[in-house]
């Protein structure tokens, strides 16, 4: 009997060394295979995954009968133009299309109402597409299989759509012991090639659905709020698989980790034993749950003692009340999140927040408004921002909502932030953001992003973060004031390396919002696409000295338009503490250490804001320099990218030393603690 040969892709970006498995094209074939008489009927070829290998695929292709597709925004127009090809080579292969960004409704040459059939014309705008997969998938693609088997009868298969029909929504699959394991079953390894110095990332599952309804996200709606929950006993042993496997990062696909606080700790102690026995999984990444609570300390904990996790997010994406109505987003309270980062904070638990520009109801006020509560929170702040994405599926694409809020917005080339700029193939993927609402203009969004820039770069990466600290103990003065200063001074002072990242920034701003893409590579910082908040860190800390020699005339200038008489003494010393603090790349030694005239650990650890409470020090302070390496690649890498997430690019005050004997104890100590971890095998750090 000739089986039936199946073609699958779900292509992925190459980050660094690592890419993901095929884990929703896995899950779909270890439930088909769940099937024994099916089974023996079908051939599984290599799924496709590697962007940059298109050509090699097609050439590999020989009489399919089937390609079936994982459609994602990163992967969308390299998967249409694969199944474009396929078909021209062969007409008879059917081709099925599935995945979040599958439409279930579809507005492209010909408008349609919000109605559940308005898919009508994609079959005809992609002409090389037979069948549409619309949300879970696994019941859907075993029935095709079945009938490709029998009498092709696809017209009973509920959650499909052709040119002849379309068919109900599948029900859910309810019990998630039905769906065997990508990787028990091994599925997952068998349609991958191993290739020399490629690592495998694990997207891992321990359940599906997401009880909000967040209006940016697609994830509530795709799988309609109701949350299931795979076995214990099979997540265990899928966390020994990753173990035994050598698997360098989990990606926790759940959308709430977290939420099911006693059964989510029972995991994370699984996790911590397997890593701390046999050194892996090294890193796991969990999307932490969208309404945060102090019950996630003891399932962070647990991570962090394994070196599995470094920092929890604490997401608000706003912090105008009127904005998370609006997108149906309910944060706890400002003074209840506030609570809660100081207890992550008395757990030594380093925590991060995101903001997301661009959200309906927001204004630039409200907007600068958020910044500064958080740089008045966080004691140690690490933010990210984020421009505002319009998903296919997500609530804010329904022209109701979109006609509401007057949302405007512009198709771009994707955000790949990290990615290298060797490996992504030629074929460019697109995103669409907004540039406007009813609450603000373009204009505005524009400066929404210059002050994201700003408190990222120079307030959460450290550029001037402590010398802003000063200013708002001493004077009393906002952050945005400070903040509000320094973008003057950019816009007045050509000559300043300020000046020079500012006009960087405003070149890449009006390219990225004419659809231009975001993409920045500055060849003198190695083959990466850094985002450009990190890009601008990077190049200000080349050379400490030329550093110091920009900070001095804006604090000049700062003094002068406010009207403020520090003491140059004083002022001087800040700031060279300020740039000792950073890890700069002309300063590699593996102790550093700086002469401070003043007591800055004491003045700014302890909130004090009388300038006459700033003691005399007039000795040296210590910390021990986590980046060391050699080769502008190497540092960038551990300065930005792995440092961003753990803190490398720059030590806070309260960590650092005044006596060398001191550090050079606590030093052993850790010596000695990665000693017994390398016995463990433990991996090093970071992907």
């Amino acid at each position: 009997m000739k089986k039936i040969k199946i073609y699958s892709s779900q292509f992925n970006y190459q980050y660094g060394t690592s890419i993901h498995f095929p884990y929703s094209i896995a899950s779909l074939f270890a439930y088909v295979n769940s099937f024994p008489d099916l089974k023996e009927k079908l051939q599984y070829e290599k799924t496709f995954i590697f962007r940059n290998k298109l050509e090699e695929y097609i050439e590999r292709i020989e009489d399919p009968d089937i390609l079936i597709c994982s459609c994602y925004v990163w992967n969308w127009e390299i998967t249409n133009e694969l199944a474009r090809r396929v078909k021209e080579k062969y007409p008879d292969c059917m081709i099925i299309f599935g995945g979040p960004n599958v439409p279930l409704r579809y507005e492209g040459k010909v408008p349609t109402d919000w109605i559940d059939n308005s898919t009508d014309n994609f079959l005809d705008d992609y002409p090389y597409v037979d069948m549409l997969v619309h949300q879970e998938g696994e019941y859907t693609v075993k029935q095709i299989f079945q009938a490709f088997t029998e009498d092709k009868d696809y017209s009973k298969i509920n959650g499909l759509e052709t040119r002849d029909f379309r068919t109900p929504p599948q029900m859910r699959i309810m019990d998630l012991g039905e769906v065997p394991s990508a990787y028990l079953t091994n599925m997952v390894l068998d349609l991958i090639e191993p290739v020399e110095g490629v690592d495998y990332i694990a997207a891992w599952e321990t359940n599906r659905g997401c009880p909000f309804q967040c209006t940016f996200c697609d994830w509530g709606s795709a799988t309609k709020t109701k949350v299931r929950k795979w076995e214990m006993d099979r997540l265990f042993k899928e966390i020994e698989w990753f173990a035994d496997h050598k698997i360098p990062y989990v990606d926790v696909c759940d959308a709430n980790f977290g939420i099911f606080v006693e059964r989510d700790l029972e995991l994370a102690k699984k996790l911590k034993s397997e890593k701390l026995e046999k050194g892996f999984p090294g890193r796991v990444r969990p999307a932490w749950a969208k309404i945060s609570s102090d019950k996630i300390l003891p399932v962070a904990k647990e991570l962090l003692d394994a070196d599995l996790l470094r920092a929890v997010t604490l997401a608000v994406q706003s912090l105008d009340p009127n904005t998370l109505n609006i997108i149906k987003r309910k944060n706890i309270t400002f003074d209840k999140f506030g609570e809660l980062v100081q207890k992550f904070r008395n757990e030594k638990i380093e925590n991060y927040t995101e903001i997301i520009m661009g959200l309906p109801g927001e204004t630039l006020e409200t907007y600068k408004h958020g910044l500064e509560q958080l740089m008045e929170l966080f004691p140690r702040p690490v933010v990210y921002v984020y421009n505002c994405g319009v998903f296919t599926n997500a609530p804010m694409n329904d022209p109701h909502y979109i006609e509401k809020y007057d949302i405007k917005s512009i198709r771009s080339p994707i955000y790949l932030w990290h990615s290298s700029v060797h490996n992504r193939g030629e074929y460019q993927e697109y995103e669409d953001i907004v540039v406007g609402t009813n609450t603000f203009d373009l204009d505005e969004l524009k400066q929404m992003y210059l002050y994201g820039w700003v408190t990222q770069a120079f307030h959460s990466m450290g550029i001037l973060e402590y010398i802003a600290k000063f200013y708002n103990q001493v004077y009393d003065l906002k952050y945005m004031t400070f903040y509000d200063s320094l973008v003057e001074f950019m816009k007045t002072h050509e000559d300043s390396m300020f000046s020079t990242e500012y006009n960087t920034l405003v070149e890449y701003m009006n390219r990225g919002y004419s659809g231009g893409g975001w993409d920045h590579h500055d060849a003198d910082l190695a083959s990466i696409l850094w985002p450009i908040e990190e890009a601008t860190w990077l190049r200000c800390l080349t050379d400490s000295k030329r550093l110091i020699s920009a900070i001095h005339p804006f604090i000049s200038y700062l003094e002068k338009q406010l009207g403020l008489t520090t003491e140059l003494e004083q002022l001087n010393d800040l700031i060279d503490f300020q740039v000792f603090i950073l890890m700069s790349m002309d300063r590699k030694e593996k102790i550093k250490s700086h002469k401070s005239k003043y007591d800055w650990q004491d003045f700014l650890v302890s909130d004090k804001t009388d300038i006459k409470k700033l003691n005399i020090f007039d000795g040296n302070y210590f910390y021990e320099n986590k980046i060391q390496e050699e080769g502008i690649e190497k540092w960038c890498f551990q300065a930005a990218w792995i440092g961003r997430s753990q803190g490398n690019y720059k030590c806070h005050p309260e960590f650092l030393y005044k006596k060398l004997s001191t550090l050079e104890e606590d030093k052993d100590y850790l010596l000695e603690e990665m000693k017994q971890l390398e016995n463990k095998k433990v991996p090093s750090s970071g992907v």
